[in-house]
């Protein structure tokens, strides 16, 4: 890209930046009219368009592949429907050089489009018009100026989806025009997928071609995003040719140098991860380079074949046993918040399992935001950690645990979905199923578990921009290994910090600084980390409730612990392998904190049990039933605190677990 365009864009930006910051709105300002005879354009049906009658139009720019423009096309058939008796119509133009005329029409018929659609083959219409991204929208009068461009409103960004929109741009300023009123926002910020613009012929023939897709560019391409740009599995759209490639150039920059693709959020300065996800700066520049070039393909005898991807299970065998959640597909919406599910499963094991690995499979990943199963075991069998089996969530791949180590499933255990769904634009169901891989009892060496920090004794004020919560985690078995650790909170979670606390100080083994609700991941150790030495692990989770936050639900409110997205937790789960052959005995460490008498400690005691009834004692008789606590802590915290296993806990059980907290 020559450095004129890119300052260019980069100056636009910025005044856009600035006019948001210390206005509050993007300007308006005079544009000239589109002079586009539309009775001569086409549908992708190769009819002409009837706009007999039609006062304004409302020209959409969509992509057939684009999540956003997905989002949004039901909402834009909802909108003409109501809005054509006076007078306007929307007209759907794809300019996208990677969809086709089929793949338009699958797209209509995918997300039900009552309005035409036309294909803009050699992006003229999209030139003409200014448009730069899909989804991206321009209403314009009868004598072809421009009235209103930008967004439909501000509930679907990259990354962000809100419960319902705060601002209706598009209505906004269909009902003001129709009204015969001032639009009162003439531009926003068109946020979506960009349009890749190709070069004439002329100028193609010109190009550089020192870079090529099949020498240069796949190669990268099949290192860092095929594993998901693929058919069949999440990414949105594939980047295994070339002529799909081409139409993603543009915004395949754009979320690489925003680092939201790869996705990996670990800070690289502290530790070693498996699976690891990080684009070297000599590829971006190779990739960045190449699209400046013109995108040239190249030698076909260049290409490399695809790498060997595991369709459907991804461990080298197939399953020993696999269960779904139920036999009726769950019914997914096409919008708007769903509360998470919680589905059981009986697997009817009369025997012990050891479980070497497991896989969650969803049965629609374009809806399924995160799975995980977990052991809900027999009252009165020994609990030993969270009961984690499995989980899944966008990018993360399946985790074999290292040979000779397994989870250990007493007989009669039963097996817990949580699924947590994101509608994508139209009505859909899932059926999500888990997979098991079983070695024999006398082959494990290492029991595997799962353990949880959590606090939930937090309240986060309004507008809070760094609000931070601590947790701690002590006490470990002798012979513990420290395999990964999975930091959780909602919308308003904004970083991550775990470290470890010996006798010389205080070691930092994981940073999230930028912690995103969309990509929960399994931090794996490529070398397990011994436990003995370490008499604390300490996390900081910093939460922001600010306006600043795009994904915050309401910055006007309190927030404190809960299952929903709107709420807040503060978690942390730890992978800790425990010897077999070892008694399970506890390293005691000399304390860390200063020397305290006996009343303190018992006062500091007092406050953690109080502030726990206060939490969870929803009728005030002293007692939590484990019907009247929040799913997720039933999960993650019940069976810790109920020693006794009546499915009560007493305060004599909640001040024992607060001596051990202490």
């Amino acid at each position: 890209m020559e450095w004129s365009k890119v300052l260019s864009r980069i100056n636009w930006q910025l005044i856009l930046t600035l006019s948001i910051c210390f206005i509050g709105e993007v300007p308006s300002f005079a544009t000239s009219p589109a002079r586009i005879d539309w009775f001569t354009v086409r549908d992708v049906e190769g009819q002409s368009l009837d706009l007999k009658g039609s006062r304004w139009k409302v020209v959409c720019f969509l992509g057939a592949e684009c999540p956003l423009a997905r989002l949004y096309g039901q909402r834009l058939s909802q909108l003409s429907g109501e809005f054509a008796p006076q007078g306007v119509r929307v007209i759907g133009i794809n300019s996208n050089p990677q969809d086709s005329a089929a793949d338009v029409r699958n797209y209509m018929r995918d997300l039900e489009i009552s309005f035409p659609i036309v294909k803009d083959e050699d992006q003229s219409l999209a030139r003409r018009l200014g448009a730069t991204r899909t989804p991206e929208v321009i209403v314009l009068d009868a004598a072809g100026m421009v009235r209103y461009q930008g967004r439909i409103d501000d509930q679907y960004e990259p990354g962000i989806s809100r419960g319902k929109p705060t601002q209706h741009n598009l209505r906004d300023a269909i009902e003001a025009l129709v009204s015969g009123e001032q639009v009162p926002i003439a531009r926003t910020i068109t946020v979506g997928c960009l349009i890749t613009f190709i070069e004439p012929a002329a100028k193609m023939q010109a190009r550089d071609e020192s870079l090529t897709f099949t020498r240069d560019i796949a190669p990268i391409l099949n290192q860092h995003c095929v594993e998901c740009h693929r058919p069949g599995e999440i990414g949105p759209f594939a980047l295994t040719d070339y002529d799909e490639v081409v139409g993603w150039g543009e915004m395949m920059l754009e979320v690489i140098e925003q680092k939201r693709m790869p996705p990996w959020h670990a800070a690289p300065e502290y530790g070693k991860f498996i699976g690891a996800r990080h684009m070297p700066p000599e590829d971006l520049k190779t990739l960045a380079a190449w699209v400046s070039q013109g995108m040239p393909e190249g030698d076909p005898k260049d290409l490399p074949p695809l790498p060997k991807w595991t369709a459907g299970w991804q461990m080298s065998t197939p399953p020993d046993e696999q269960f779904t959640m139920r036999q009726q597909p769950f019914q997914v919406p096409a919008e708007g918040i769903v509360d998470y599910q919680y589905f059981v499963v009986d697997p009817g094991w009369k025997e012990d399992r050891w479980i070497h690995a497991a896989q969650v499979v969803p049965g629609n990943p374009s809806v399924v935001h995160h799975s995980i199963v977990f052991v809900r075991k027999p009252d009165g069998t020994r609990s030993n950690g969270i009961g984690w089996l499995g989980g899944y969530v966008p990018g993360q791949r399946a985790v074999e645990l290292p040979p000779s180590y397994a989870r250990l499933v007493p007989a009669g255990s039963k097996l817990v979905f949580q699924m947590h769904y994101t509608p994508n634009g139209h009505k859909t169901e899932d059926t999500t199923k888990v997979g098991i891989w079983t070695i024999d009892e006398k082959d494990v060496t290492h029991e595997v578990t799962t353990r949880v920090a959590l606090n939930h004794h937090f309240e986060i004020p309004p507008g809070a921009k760094e609000h931070k919560v601590g947790l701690q985690m002590r006490q470990f078995t002798s012979g513990s290994l420290l395999l990964g650790a999975t930091p959780h909170m909602h919308l308003r979670g904004k970083s991550f910090r775990l470290e470890a606390r010996r006798e010389n100080g205080l070691e930092t083994l994981l940073s999230v600084p930028e912690y995103d609700f969309n990509w929960q991941h399994l931090y794996g150790f490529t070398s397990p980390i011994p436990l003995d030495d370490i008499s604390a692990l300490e996390m900081e989770v910093t939460f922001d409730n600010s306006a600043g936050n795009p994904t915050n639900p309401d910055p006007n409110q309190f927030v404190t612990w809960g299952d929903q997205t709107w709420q807040e937790m503060a978690v942390a789960f730890f992978d800790v392998a425990l010897p077999c052959d070892q008694p399970r005995i506890v390293v005691r460490h000399e304390s860390d904190e200063p020397a305290e008498s006996q009343q303190q400690r018992q006062e500091r005691i007092d406050k953690l049990t109080n502030e726990f009834l206060s939490d969870m004692d929803s009728d005030g008789d002293g007692l939590v039933l484990y019907d009247e606590v929040p799913e997720s802590f039933r999960i993650f915290g019940f069976k810790q605190m109920d020693h006794d296993h009546d499915r009560r806990i007493e305060r004599s059980e909640i001040e024992k677990e607060a001596q051990r907290r202490l």
